[in-house]
Parts: C-alpha cells; structure tokens; sequence
C-alpha cells in the first residue's frame, strides 16, 4: 500500500505532519465528517497525487482555535494534482492529467450546481449547502495537504489543464486557481469592478493581493489596497496598487489624498472575521472592515465579501461574535442603495478563464502574491510565518514537483 502523510490539525496553534490511510472510492469515518456521509460511495471520483497544495488565510482561522474544527482534521482545501487512479464511473477524465481541483466540492446534479451556484451545492454535505475539502462542519471531505487525495464527482470538479508540459512551467501561477485567485476576482465582480473604476480593498494577504490583480484585469483606474501589514502593502505596491496604512488611522481621509475624494466605486472585504479597528494597536473589532467599505463606497455602489464569516467563532470578542452576529450599521448601506455579496466564491464560474489568462500571460498572480514553494514537512514553520504576517502565499510540495 501507498504511503500517504497529510498535515492535521492539532489544537489551537498546533498542527503536524501525521500517517494517514490512501485515499479509496468511500468516504470513511474520522475526524469532522458528518456521519451521515460515512460509507458515501465514490464511484465518480479520483484520486490526485498532489502537485501544489496551499496554506489559506481560512486554515489559519481552524488552526488558530477560532472555529469548532475538531483535532486531526486533515487541512487543506487548495489542491492541484496529477491523476493517478480513476473510478469506475469517471468517463472524461484519465490517468496522467493534471489538474486544478476548485476548493468549493459539487455534485454537478443539484439545482444550485446547474444555476452555477456551485458554493452551495445541495448534496455534499449533511449540514447545510456547500462543501469544501479539509474544512470544518463542510462535510467531512479529507484535506489535501497531503501525498494524496480523493476528488469526488471528478468529470465535474476537476479543470483539466490542456498541456501538461506547459502547466508544469506555469505550476505556480495555476495553484492559485484552485481558491484565491477565483476568490479575489469573485470579490472584485460582485463589487462591480470594471473599466475605469476605483477601488478599495481591505486586507493584503494573498486574497486581497489576488482582488487587486484580478481588479486590475479588470479594467480598474485605481486599485487602492489597505491594511496594518507594511511588509504586505509593498507587495501591492510592487504590482501597481495604491496603498493606505491602516496603523494610521480609517482608510478615508487616506483614500481622499491618493484620489481626491473620499469614497470609491467600488470595495472588496478580504479580510473576514477577524478584523482589527484601525490605528496603532487596534484591537478585534469584527465588523470594522464592513462599516468602514460602507462609509468609503459611494452610493449605488456594490461590496463584494469574499473575507470569511462563520457562525460559531469559540475566540470572539463578545458573545454575539461568538455566533457570528455583528454590529453592522446597515443603516448606512440602506441609505447608500449598497449592494452586497457575500458567500464562497463559486470557482468553476472563472477559473478556465482565469487559467487562460495565465496560460497566455496575462497575468502574473503568483509573482502578485509572492507564491514560495515549501516542502509538506515544512508545513507547521509555513503556518506559524503566515500567522505571524509574513507577505508569502505558501505553497505545498509533497511530491516533489515544484522546484
């Protein structure tokens, strides 16, 4: 039998490197999955050998206590990976691809699959709709930060990479297709980001840095990205962003120097619920981040929320947050005529496009968020420099095919 090591989830601050089974066409019992997906028959499915498999902002939040993620949950939800066994009920899909694996998992047969609602598929997990790999309360689905993993329904999930040569050459770009890059660009559309527009995006971790990139793809004027991160704000000055350092104060008056107004067209959250205030040493103050796009985004304009939000946070700075519930002054964005979109990104909704883009270099998103290879072993110093601010998207490498 095939070796497979996988990083897990180990308690608040904790994860490790751990033996875990090679993968097979069931979905078996263990740590986070719903019991009534045990037994679950894959038949549709394969399983990948992992080429790339990211650390994401939204790991961070289970490894660092903030949701009910149990121990030994195996992370990872950002995979590309090479096929090397496919189920008997797979028909498109063959040994030897490689390919991006969205991190939203979908049944391609729901009502919501068929809208292209693929965030919120019906049938992939017993709690609630949607799904996703190595998540908590997303139905169990083992993590992919690992030697290898099971991709079910793989006719539908799986974005096949047309030359396998040239996506080996462009590896690093294309693993950003799996979450942040179709996250960043979702946050930038929902937000109405188009030509000529400005913009305002809080947060510069790798989805912030992927809205930007993806809003100035878009077409955007001016792309103006904030954050307390100084190390993290000049990598979004290294690809053409304004910048506002919110250690300083709100985004506001900063905004008004760098265009002459204060309010913006349009404004991404890509930080979520662990937002800080603003102003040196700010505290946790949850909603900061979504009152203040509201102050900043003119009326008639649109936010886009790809920053996570979850129902039951044990750190939350009172007990309301613990249960996800913020003080947001709605008021304001009811008086503004703001739109709002909130909700994981459907990533089958752009990442062929975006995948051309890279192909035909377009665009650069790895260099934008400064994509490091790193070995699995690596992966809890990985985490801790994450958590700890570092301006790096780090990149997985279990078996070796990333130099």
């Amino acid at each position: 039998m095939t070796g497979n090591k996988a990083v897990a989830y180990k308690g608040p601050g904790k994860v490790e490197l751990i033996d875990i089974d090679y993968p097979t066409f069931e979905l078996k019992d263990g740590p986070g999955v719903n019991p009534a997906n045990v037994g679950r028959q894959v038949r549709h499915g394969v399983i990948l050998k992992t080429v790339a498999t990211n650390i994401c902002g939204s790991d961070q939040h289970m490894v660092r206590g903030r949701t009910t993620a149990p121990a030994d949950l195996v992370l990872g939800h950002e995979i590309t990976g090479e096929v090397v066994e496919v189920g008997p009920d797979v028909e498109f899909i063959k040994v030897g691809d490689i390919c991006s694996v969205p991190f939203n998992i979908a049944c391609g047969r729901c009502r919501n699959c068929k809208e292209r609602k693929t965030g919120i598929c019906l049938n992939v997990n017993p709690d609630r709709p949607g799904s996703a790999y190595g998540y908590v309360d997303m139905g169990g689905w083992v993590g992919g930060q690992a030697n290898y993993v099971l991709v079910p329904y793989a006719d539908w999930n799986l974005l096949k990479f047309p030359d396998k040569d040239q996506a080996l050459e462009k590896i690093m770009d294309l693993a950003m297709l799996s979450d942040i890059f179709p996250t960043g660009y979702h946050g930038a559309v929902s937000a109405g980001v188009g030509v000529g527009s400005t913009v305002y995006i809080a947060g510069a971790g790798p989805v912030g840095l992927a809205a930007a990139t993806s809003a100035q793809l878009l077409g955007a004027a001016v792309v103006i990205v904030g954050d307390m991160n100084t190390d993290r704000l000049a990598r979004a000055r290294g690809f053409g962003c304004e910048t506002v350092d919110l250690s300083k104060g709100g985004p506001v008056e900063q905004i008004e120097q760098l265009i002459g107004v204060p309010e913006v067209d349009c404004a991404v959250d890509a930080v979520g619920f662990e937002a800080k205030g603003h102003g040196a040493g700010a505290q946790e103050a949850p909603a900061t981040v979504l009152n203040s796009l509201m102050e900043v985004t003119a009326a008639g304009g649109a936010l886009g929320i790809p920053g996570l939000y979850v129902t039951g946070d044990p750190g939350g700075v009172d007990e309301a947050a613990r249960k996800g519930s913020l003080s947001l002054s709605l008021g304001t964005g009811w008086a503004k005529s703001l739109s709002f979109t909130t909700g994981q990104c459907p990533v089958m909704k752009y990442n062929r496009q975006l995948m051309m883009a890279i192909l035909h270099d377009k665009v650069h998103i790895a260099q934008n968020v400064n994509a490091k290879a790193i070995a699995l072993e690596d992966a809890p110093k990985g985490y801790a420099e994450f958590d700890a601010g570092a301006a790096t998207k780090y990149v997985l490498n279990p078996n070796g095919y990333l130099s």
